[in-house]
């Protein structure tokens, strides 16, 4: 790939290019020592045509807090997909490309008033709630708010528990809320549940939408009108791994519960769709050779290599995500392979990238890739000791437009898709 100072724009790539040949073209080119993303929207709709396969009856709304990038909101928006935002500025950053603010939801179960009257002044109607407080809030602030009752119902593995945070317990606490909404005046329209981000136990699913079906059916008998349903979040997106088990719990427990085209079904997928289509290049720029033998004291017995973003930065994932990041060097190795650590820019001791990996030697300017760092990364990252948060290079292969005219799965959103790539790319040959 050319690359230039000026390049921001989409670049499309021939046949021969990949990740790896534009990581590579951008390492080498001498005018990027940082480290950077490159995107490749390719892989985004690719997720967004398995998603739509897996799951035909679930509308997904992408949780913009897992990867808040413009043009991954671009891309989707296009794709016809709806949105989870958690606050005002969320909310302005998906309205200012044009979505309807019926494509939202503001999934965030406890609220802010003034983004709530911000949700109010835009248009933004639908909102999650879990506690009788908010709903007073809402009462007050958005007395034309479209409801959603968020219960519990928790996956005994995930990646990120949230239940011991927000929602109501579906038996005793659930029903109390509906009440009160009816006795507030609010119009409850449906009832939703996160089993917990990078959900590992698929037949949860079953079990909340089982919850959901009793609350549907008590919120009919005190007077309401629900017809929508929202299953939340928690789907894997990391390469190699696969939404088929929750796709096939999930559809039959619509089958059996909600066996209707009178009710609504989304979702909140964030890291399915971007995990994957983010990749984190890294350069070492310094190195500390540990011998720590008493009877070698000239043998290395441990490389330390210090790259240039960490968990301040990119590598937040580690802390607050609970990932594990794999380092795969950019030129081969050969000769001794030697037990080494990467360590990140900052002067914080906490700042480990990964604490023990077999690697071959590598010298100061060596590049190290970092796979599947869509999720939960950027949009947590800070410029922490003055070290600056990474560039994104986005991508898309030139077969992906073609791809895309003749898939019948999507057929909304192929116009406004197409016009978002020709507004916004550029060819590069390779």
């Amino acid at each position: 790939m050319k690359v230039t100072n000026l390049d921001e724009r989409i670049h499309v790539l021939e046949d021969a290019s990949n990740v790896t040949t534009v990581i590579k073209d951008i390492a080498l080119s001498g005018l990027q020592e940082e480290a950077f993303y490159v995107l490749d929207i390719g892989d985004i709709v690719h997720k967004h045509q398995i998603w739509k396969e897996k799951m035909p009856r679930v509308s997904p709304y992408y949780a913009v807090k897992c990867n808040d990038n413009l043009s991954v909101i671009e891309v989707l928006a296009a794709l016809g997909t709806g949105f989870d935002c958690a606050s005002k500025s969320e909310i302005n950053k998906v309205l200012s490309l044009g979505v309807d603010p019926s494509r939202i939801i503001f999934a965030n179960p406890a609220k802010p008033a003034s983004h709530i009257r911000h949700a109010a002044a835009v248009g933004v109607d639908v909102m999650t709630v879990d506690n009788e407080n908010e709903l007073h809030k809402i009462k007050k602030l958005h007395p034309n708010a479209k409801i959603v009752i968020r219960i519990r119902c928790d996956a005994e593995v995930a990646q990120c528990q949230l239940g011991m945070k927000f929602g109501c317990d579906p038996i005793y606490e659930a029903p109390n809320l509906l009440r009160l909404s009816r006795v507030l005046g609010l119009d409850v329209i449906g009832i939703s549940f996160h089993v917990g981000s990078g959900c590992q136990d698929p037949p949860v699913f079953h079990r909340a939408i089982r919850h959901c079906k009793t609350l549907f059916d008590l919120a009919m008998d005190i007077g309401f009108k629900p017809h929508l349903l929202d299953i939340g979040g928690g789907y894997p997106g990391n390469k190699g791994t696969s939404i088929d088990k929750i796709a096939d719990v999930v559809n039959k427990a619509l089958d059996e519960y909600f066996n209707t085209d009178s009710v609504h079904v989304i979702a909140e997928p964030g890291r399915f769709y971007v995990a994957s289509a983010f990749t984190l290049a890294t350069s070492i720029h310094s190195k500390r050779s540990v011998r720590g033998d008493e009877n070698s004291p000239n043998t290395v017995t441990h490389n330390m290599y210090y790259i240039n973003d960490g968990v301040y930065g990119s590598f937040n994932c580690l802390l607050y995500d609970h990932q594990h990041v794999t380092p795969i060097p950019l030129k081969k190795g050969y000769g001794k392979i030697v037990p080494s650590s990467i360590w990140g820019p900052t002067c914080d001791g906490l700042d480990q990238v990964v604490e023990n990996v077999l690697l071959h030697e590598m010298d100061l300017g060596d590049w190290i890739i970092f796979e599947n760092m869509g999720a939960y990364t950027l949009p947590v990252a800070s410029p922490f000791n003055g070290f600056p948060v990474p560039k994104v290079h986005t991508i898309v292969d030139e077969n992906i437009c073609y791809f895309y005219e003749r898939s019948d799965v999507h057929a909304y959103g192929k116009q406004n898709f197409t016009c978002f790539l020709t507004l916004n790319t550029q060819i590069l040959l390779t």
